[in-house]
């Protein structure tokens, strides 16, 4: 099958890898998970979680940064850039705190990214008075 497949030019489809940011920090120790996979809150500005993705455009790859609100499920803060270095999700960290309607000690969840992890990010948690969350390592569903 396969001599014939080249002989015709025909070639199979393969699937491109989905593409990943960045890798966690292997140096950084992880905050602790106190959001527990309970995405639910009755109180705005107590539990917060934030994540990038990346967008495809014509003059390369957009990083956009987000912090969701889990009471209201609004986005409350967000930033953009051909980056995704530390200093984007330290941007989009200010802006929902810019916002106001914050508790103090609220929690601030994401992934263990670098970028997450940086001390850059972890610096501006403790001066806005969060506490900084991280999910575990590998989440396996059943």
């Amino acid at each position: 099958m396969e001599k014939t497949m080249r002989r015709r030019g025909i070639q199979g489809i393969i699937r491109r890898r989905k593409r990943s940011l960045t890798r966690p920090d292997a140096k950084a120790m992880p905050s602790q998970d106190l959001i527990g996979r309970d995405f639910t809150t009755d109180r705005p500005g107590t539990k917060l979680v934030g994540d990038i993705t990346y967008l495809p455009t014509l003059e390369g790859w957009l990083y956009r940064a987000t912090v969701l609100d889990l009471a209201t499920r609004e986005i409350i803060g967000y930033a953009m850039a051909g980056h995704h270095r530390a200093c984007l999700t330290v941007d989009v960290l200010k802006a929902a705190a810019g916002r106001g309607h914050l508790e103090a000690g609220c929690i601030m969840h994401s992934d263990r990214r670098s970028e997450y992890t940086s001390n850059e990010f972890r610096r501006d948690i403790k001066n806005l008075g969060m506490r900084q969350s991280m999910g575990p390592d590998r989440v396996l569903l059943r």
